[in-house]
């Protein structure tokens, strides 16, 4: 596996996310200026000017024309994939966390945090398809969540919105109306801060990775728990191979308790588990402090990850990994 390392970000990585297509990959980073590469070959494409603070997590559409950003300078922006042009900021009370677009990219779903006396919401824009129609206004706000919310994701036919954060619980709502639904079990479910979440390419199912040293994989319509996979870290970024039966979890202690020990002493690699067998079948090291993204390019044939030593690390798998068993 021959990694190429990619230096564009003067602080620590933040997010990863492939567009649909595979051939471009986006990272946020803490150093408010979102980035495009290829895929292929990790040669950097231009980046996006106009944050004023971290920039948490950001998404494709599906057209790969349009990018949507969340950032701790209290706004959401949306933008011209190509051009680099911002093209609308929806401004809130609070920073931005996780950002998503719905199927279809008419709809987005934005996370705000407990900041002064604002509590977090999960709130849904409308996406204009003219820009000079784009409005601020929230198609639907959801509160009643104690604790910062890492990740609000759609579910399938966008009839859903998963949340999950610092309270430990996974919760389903209903998109239309903000009802919860169903959130998950106290005793099976996260004992710490969920980090992370992804969904697997047919949405059937997602995986969740905590502070508590192990990631979850649920079953998306009803929050049944299906595997547990434990390792010695907290686990930061996590997910879900499209076309192999193996998952991926990064991590490693907290930033401000990292000393300046060799790599090993830190834990900092990818780990690769069977999905199903819940065993680690390998790990990926290089990163000189925790991973905090990662991301599978939907081809399945490379993954990417985002370190706290601010390197994208770029990873095409070799033969050995596809004689793995489907």
């Amino acid at each position: 596996m021959r990694p190429i390392l990619m230096k564009g970000h003067e602080r620590p990585l933040t997010f990863l996310r492939y567009n649909r297509d595979g051939d471009l990959l986006f990272s946020c980073a803490k150093d408010h200026t979102p980035t495009v590469w290829y895929a292929d070959n990790g040669d950097r494409l231009g980046t996006y000017r106009g944050h004023n603070g971290a920039v948490w997590t950001c998404d494709v559409s599906r057209d790969s024309a349009r990018l949507i950003t969340g950032s701790a300078d209290q706004t959401a922006k949306l933008w011209d994939v190509s051009t680099g042009k911002e093209l609308f900021s929806f401004r809130f009370d609070a920073p931005a966390r996780s950002v998503e677009f719905a199927i279809g990219d008419a709809l987005a779903v934005v996370t705000t945090d407990n900041f002064m006396d604002h509590v977090p919401t999960v709130q849904v824009k409308r996406i204009a398809e003219d820009i000079d129609d784009q409005t601020e206004e929230s198609a639907l706000v959801i509160t009643g969540i104690k604790g910062r919310i890492n990740r609000a994701v759609w579910g399938p036919l966008n009839r859903t919105i998963i949340t999950a954060g610092e309270d430990a619980t996974v919760r389903i709502w209903d998109s239309e109306t903000g009802q919860l639904l169903k959130e998950s079990d106290k005793e099976s479910g996260h004992q710490k801060t969920i980090s992370s979440l992804s969904k697997s390419l047919d949405w059937s199912h997602f995986i969740t990775g905590s502070l508590d040293k192990s990631a979850k994989l649920w079953d998306t319509r009803t929050l049944t728990l299906i595997k547990t996979y434990v390792t010695e870290r907290p686990v930061n970024a996590v997910d879900i191979s499209p076309t192999h039966d193996t998952v991926v979890l990064g991590g490693g202690q907290d930033a401000m308790n990292v000393t300046m020990t060799d790599r090993r002493a830190g834990k900092f690699e990818a780990k690769f588990y069977h999905k199903i067998l819940q065993e680690e079948i390998g790990g990926v090291k290089g990163h000189f402090g925790p991973i905090n993204a990662l991301a599978f390019n939907p081809d399945g044939r490379s993954f990417s990850s985002g370190g706290e030593d601010g390197y994208v690390r770029l990873h095409h798998f070799d033969s050995d990994y596809f004689s793995i068993k489907m």
